[in-house]
């Protein structure tokens, strides 16, 4: 965070710690934990810890796991009260909170059994609000929690208190806002298989705690970010509420503090120091506001929106325009991986050497095509070395039905052939009848996996053929993170860096394209992202003679785009070529019509990505640019 941040949180009614990343602010967090537990533990008494479930908490829990293990961190002294727990929901089920606890954290603690609380999604109706009533007493005869760990919806809800539940609400059975089913739907097949009901610690209990740590990553947090901080306390904001306690602090990390008026207008709250990056930024910003060309600003626009100040350092508005348009007109290029034989000084990327090393890490087998699927063909078209990296299999996102489709192919295919493989045919029918009676909470089967994972290969090698990338240059991965069968994965791990430094040093690229779609719900995208980044700063360090040489651009599209003012490589597209996209993206027909675990959009991901790609184009075009029918957009990581 720049130095002149700090004196900027002026308008913030929440103590807010702003970190670089989920990383970063679970350490952190983990840190304010051991050390509470080790005083305690000095003073022989117990810590009565509040703690949460969901993605937040995730990378806090492995910490907090690591320290017991390798810094010798105890658990005994620790009493924990979980904050709530789908109803009805079976304790083993795969999205029971019983189950992410035990998975994530008590398992691999020494915590005692008898100090474990989590709410039971088993109780009956009738005897709901008297187990509520107990759970109550169970905190206070602990003497309350010490400690709250908190997530935060994207509607504001903070344990399962939906927008409306009141301040003085205590532990109770809720009804779940449908927009929480849909950010929570990535946990199960689709949303219907979501309950629609959970038993939850009210905003009242929450706030007896003694000090509360709340959690939060990604951009698409920042909105609701900025209404709890910056705005007045109010019911419809759950998160907001937390105004009204004495020791709270947010941990949130630099994309979900986008919305706060420190990072998004640092002009409004003090002295600004006037970068390249902060002039278009708010220039940028002020003519989409008012609906004008940049070109067309005036010194009376300036000044009615708060950026006089600008006009005083750096000259007259006509001169800021033109700076600002002469930006956003360099960052546009239909020469991705560079114009040979030009001399450029504001490209975004270097003409030599030509043609370049290219590999393109793809999170999933169809992320490359989504996300860039027009750059990954230009770069193809203008004769760069492209190579892509498929780094997971994407199996658990193949439905069932589809998988049978494929089982009937083949038995059928083996028929017509003549083919008489006993054990060939004895899986195929094995595989077909476990399927068939699969429940609901269970599991795939090692060779149903591998079955859906075969699947997304054939089609990701049939959009490399489509785009004209020969077999020897398609790398599938496998990152052994993702491999768990289930939607929940494990942490990066030393072999997911081997591998991705071993396919680095082999390749030697000159360009490296990776996914920086960091909403992703599943999590998949931000833990890929880790280990490329990680292999190069890595190899860096140990001297590779072509890393310096290496640039690192980001993609989104999948999930959300990036802003107007961040898009350092803007590539343009045309009607054609749009559609050439779209028919790539459709070769991945198993994901096609129902994709599973899709989040909160419902739209299909081609459809995502054309949209934004439009609305990119769009954006240009209304700051004064050329209109063209979409844009891919790119911001270029310095490691």
């Amino acid at each position: 965070m720049p130095e002149h941040a700090k004196l900027t949180d002026s308008l913030e009614r929440i103590p807010v710690k702003i970190v670089p990343n989920q990383s970063d602010g679970s350490l952190w967090v983990a840190r304010q934990i051991a050390e509470l537990i080790r005083q305690r533990q000095k003073e022989k008494k117990s810590v009565v810890l509040g703690l949460a479930t969901g993605s937040t908490p995730k990378s806090l829990y492995a910490e907090l796991v690591r320290l017991h293990q390798e810094e010798k961190l105890s658990f005994k002294n620790v009493i924990t009260f979980n904050l709530d727990e789908y109803y009805p929901m079976e304790p083993t089920a795969l999205q029971s909170y019983h189950r992410f606890m035990h998975s994530h954290l008590f398992d691999h603690i020494d915590i005692k059994p008898a100090n474990i609380h989590i709410p039971s999604g088993e109780v009956s109706k009738d005897s709901m609000k008297e187990y509520c009533r107990q759970y109550e007493k169970k905190i206070q005869a602990a003497g309350g929690i010490d400690l709250q760990i908190l997530g935060m919806g994207m509607n504001g809800h903070i344990g399962f208190n939906e927008p409306g539940s009141g301040i003085y609400s205590k532990t109770r059975l809720v009804n779940l806002d449908h927009s929480t089913r849909l950010a929570n739907a990535y946990e199960f097949s689709n949303i219907s298989q979501v309950p629609r009901l959970a038993i939850t610690m009210g905003i009242d209990t929450i706030l007896k705690s003694k000090r509360i740590l709340l959690m939060a990553w990604g951009g698409p947090k920042a909105p609701v970010i900025k209404k709890a901080v910056e705005e007045d306390d109010t019911e419809q904001v759950p998160a907001s509420l937390l105004q009204n306690h004495d020791d709270v602090t947010f941990v949130i990390d630099e994309a979900a503090a986008a919305e706060l008026t420190r990072f998004k207008s640092p002009w409004l709250t003090g002295d600004c120091e006037w970068s390249p990056a902060m002039m278009k930024k708010a220039v940028v910003n002020m003519a989409l506001t008012l609906q004008k060309p940049v070109l067309s600003l005036t010194s009376s626009d300036y000044n009615e929106n708060g950026l006089g100040d600008l006009l005083v350092e750096k000259g007259d508005a006509y001169e800021v325009n033109l700076q600002v348009y002469y930006l956003l007109r360099d960052s546009i290029t239909g020469w991705p991986g560079g114009k040979p034989n030009a001399i450029l000084p504001g490209h975004p990327e270097r003409s030599e050497p030509f043609p370049k090393r290219i590999l393109l890490f793809s999170p999933h087998p169809d992320d490359d095509i989504i996300s860039m699927g027009g750059t990954f063909q230009r770069l193809h078209d203008q004769g760069h070395d492209v190579h892509v990296a498929y780094q997971t299999s994407g199996n658990i996102a193949v439905t069932d039905e589809f998988v049978t489709r494929y089982l009937d192919f083949a038995v059928g295919f083996e028929t017509i052939a003549g083919i008489n493989n006993k054990r060939s045919r004895e899986i195929l029918l094995e595989s077909h009848r476990f399927l068939s009676r699969k429940k609901s909470n269970q599991t795939d089967t090692k060779t149903i996996r591998s079955i859906k994972g075969l699947i997304r290969r054939g089609e990701a090698k049939a959009t490399c053929r489509f785009v004209g990338i020969p077999e020897a240059n398609i790398h599938f991965m496998d990152l052994p993170f993702y491999e768990t069968g289930t939607i929940e994965k494990k942490p990066l791990g030393k072999k997911d860096i081997l591998a991705t430094k071993a396919l680095l040093q082999k390749i030697r690229p000159q360009q490296v394209y990776c996914a920086g779609d960091f909403a992703d719900p599943h999590g998949t995208h931000i833990v890929c992202f880790q280990a490329v980044l990680e292999a190069l700063k890595q190899l860096k360090a140990e001297g590779a003679d072509w890393i310096e040489d290496c640039w690192l651009w980001l993609y989104k599209g999948a999930w959300e785009e990036w802003s107007i003012d961040e898009i350092e490589m803007a590539i343009p597209m045309s009607p054609d070529q749009v559609l050439r996209k779209r028919h790539g993206i459709f070769i991945h027909q198993s994901q096609k019509d129902m994709v599973p675990f899709q989040g909160t959009d419902a739209r299909e991901f081609w459809q995502r990505a054309e949209e934004r790609n439009a609305h990119t184009a769009k954006l240009y075009a209304d700051l004064g640019l050329t209109h063209y029918a979409a844009m891919e957009a790119f911001v270029r990581w310095k490691y």
